[in-house]
């Protein structure tokens, strides 16, 4: 009789151990793939679910494009020593006469010393009057200035050097090799030239972005795409602002993987294949393959087009689904771009949450036999 109550007795208590950790919440990386579904538009929730399919991949994998206006592509070569208001000139005129019109008695050169371009470009000599110096280079202005002296005085010879100013330059900051204002010269007319007379790009080719500011226009490239297309090395401006900088994509990764991190692009694009391979695929002992998710707020011109839909607005919360143990579903998860700012969520196998009822069940009764050994002692 004594022996049944005790069967009893251990039978209640792993009956009351089973109901307390079922009531219990029992640690998980994060929301399985039941209850995520429950969250879906279908059901009252306020994200799409969306199964990854062909059609889908090819409405959602946009990466972001990069390039040049009309304005930039357009733009001439400019000369190579252009001079630009504010800038100071230094002329010699030489005449071949005993009495210039400029030299002093017994001389036949004069020497106009400081000569500054103006705000809107101009400068004065004498008897050629106002000249348009900006936007020309020192041979243009010295052709100019001989051809109206010369209805003057007989076969002038005019020598135009710069004394101040930097003429036509650009800046380059950022990850370069050496920060600085350039002039644009002969061989610098480019862009890829000017980044290498700075010292070259100090980052992985892949994640570098060229923006080239002028004016109140702004444009952004790839590095690699100076080389890939001759158009985008487009000609340089005085007063260009050029700024090199790495990509500042970046995703998330959660749940059963083999790190939980924020995850920098490292090229121009990346699939979900290759987002997992970064963190080290999916974790052996945890992770559920027909649960890998891919959470992003998507506009709605894509959110209607993977949809089938012409009715939403604004952005759309929406939640795409990857079964990798379907026979295509990793040539789908190959070919699914993720964007910035996407959370890669993987769920854990439904055995794991079993495996860890067990356990805690397994560790509970050890604990309970041993409390029992302790006072039947």
């Amino acid at each position: 009789m004594k022996i049944n109550g005790s069967r009893w007795a251990k039978g209640v208590a792993l009956l009351t151990l089973v109901t307390f950790v079922a009531s219990c919440g029992l640690p998980r990386v994060g929301p399985n793939k039941r209850e995520i579904f429950a969250g879906s538009v279908q059901r009252e929730g306020d994200a799409f679910i969306v199964v990854v399919n062909d059609r889908v991949t090819r409405a959602a994998s946009v990466t972001p494009a990069l390039g040049f206006s009309d304005a930039f592509l357009n733009a001439g070569i400019v000369g190579s020593d252009v001079i630009r208001p504010g800038d100071v000139l230094g002329l010699t005129i030489w005449e071949n006469v005993d009495d210039g019109l400029l030299a002093g008695q017994g001389q036949n050169a004069t020497v106009l010393e400081e000569v500054q371009v103006d705000g809107n470009g101009n400068i004065f000599v004498p008897y050629a009057g106002t000249l348009k110096a900006a936007g020309k280079s020192p041979e243009a202005l010295r052709r100019l200035i001989t051809t109206r002296l010369n209805d003057q005085t007989p076969d002038p010879q005019v020598q135009v050097r710069r004394i101040a100013g930097d003429g036509s330059t650009v800046s380059i900051v950022g990850a370069v090799g050496a920060q600085g204002v350039y002039p644009i010269e002969r061989p610098t007319r480019t862009l890829a030239a000017m980044l290498a007379q700075a010292g070259g790009v100090g980052l992985e080719a892949e994640v570098a972005q060229i923006t080239v500011i002028r004016g109140q226009h702004q444009a952004k490239v790839w590095f690699k795409d100076l080389y890939r297309d001759p158009r985008f090395d487009i000609a340089l401006r005085g007063g260009d602002r050029i700024l090199v900088e790495q990509d500042t994509r970046a995703y998330t990764i959660l749940g059963a993987t083999g790190a939980q991190n924020r995850v920098e692009f490292e090229s121009q694009s990346i699939s979900a294949i290759e987002a997992l391979a970064q963190v080290g695929g999916l974790n052996t002992n945890l992770a559920d393959p027909t649960g890998v998710f891919v959470f992003r707020n998507e506009p709605a011109e894509i959110a209607n087009n993977v949809l089938g839909r012409t009715d939403l607005v604004g952005a759309q919360r929406v939640a795409y689904v990857l079964d990798l143990t379907e026979p295509n579903g990793m040539f789908l998860a190959r070919d699914f771009a993720i964007r910035d700012q996407d959370t890669v969520y993987v769920t854990e196998a439904p055995y794991v949450q079993w495996n860890k009822t067990l356990a805690a069940i397994t560790g509970s009764l050890n604990s309970v036999d041993t409390l029992n050994t302790l006072a039947g002692n």
